[in-house]
C-alpha cells in the first residue's frame, strides 16, 4: 500500500513516461482504479484503512487530472526528467509570441457583447485551437529528443501553452456569457 502512494502519476497507472497518452485507456483505468480504492469500499475497514484509501483516491485523482492536460502533463513530465519551473522568477518569454498574445488578446476585447459576437469569437476559438494544437506538436519532437537543450526548449513551449491556456478560458468565458444573454 504504501508503494502505491509513492509511485509517479505515470507507474500509478502503467503507463512508460512519455507525453504521448491513450486519453480513453487513461479514462478507463481512472475510472477501475477509482473504484478499487472508493472510501464506500472501506466503510467497514479500520480507520487507518479508510485514510488510506481517501489518499489513494486524492492521489488517483490528482494524476488523473494531470496526465489529462497535455498542458500539465508536458510539465509533470519535464519536472521528472529534472526540469525546473519557477514560475515567479521566470518571466522571459519569445518577443514575438508576446505581440502576438497581445493582439489576440485585443480581438478578444473588440468582440462586441451581442449575438453577432458569437461569430467572431468562434473563430477566435478556432485560431486558439489552431495555435495550441501547433504547440503541443512543437512540443511532443522537444519532449522526443530528450536531450538537456530539447528540454529546455519543451520547457519554453510549455510556458507559451499556458498563456494560450489562459487565453482560451477567457474566450471561452465569454462565448458562455454571450450564450447566457440570448
Amino acid at each position: 500500500m504504501a508503494t502505491f502512494l509513492t509511485q509517479n502519476h505515470f507507474e500509478l497507472f502503467g503507463l512508460s513516461p512519455d507525453f504521448d497518452v491513450d486519453l480513453q485507456k487513461l479514462a478507463k483505468d481512472y475510472r477501475e482504479l477509482q473504484s478499487a480504492v472508493h472510501p464506500d469500499r472501506f466503510a467497514n475497514a479500520s480507520d487507518q484503512e479508510r485514510r488510506i484509501s481517501v489518499q489513494k483516491a486524492a492521489q488517483i485523482n490528482e494524476a488523473y487530472q494531470i496526465l489529462k492536460s497535455p498542458l500539465r502533463r508536458a510539465r509533470y513530465l519535464l519536472e521528472l526528467k529534472g526540469v525546473i519551473f519557477d514560475d515567479q522568477r521566470e518571466t522571459a518569454i519569445d518577443p514575438a509570441f508576446l505581440m502576438e498574445q497581445m493582439e489576440l488578446r485585443e480581438t478578444l476585447a473588440e468582440i462586441g457583447d451581442d449575438a453577432h459576437a458569437l461569430e467572431p469569437l468562434g473563430k477566435l476559438l478556432t485560431d486558439i485551437q489552431q495555435r495550441t494544437r501547433q504547440l503541443i506538436s512543437e512540443l511532443t519532437g522537444f519532449i522526443r529528443q530528450d536531450d538537456e537543450s530539447a528540454l529546455q526548449q519543451a520547457k519554453a513551449v510549455v510556458h507559451k501553452l499556458q498563456f494560450m491556456e489562459k487565453l482560451q478560458q477567457e474566450a471561452e468565458g465569454k462565448e458562455e456569457d454571450l450564450a447566457n444573454m440570448i
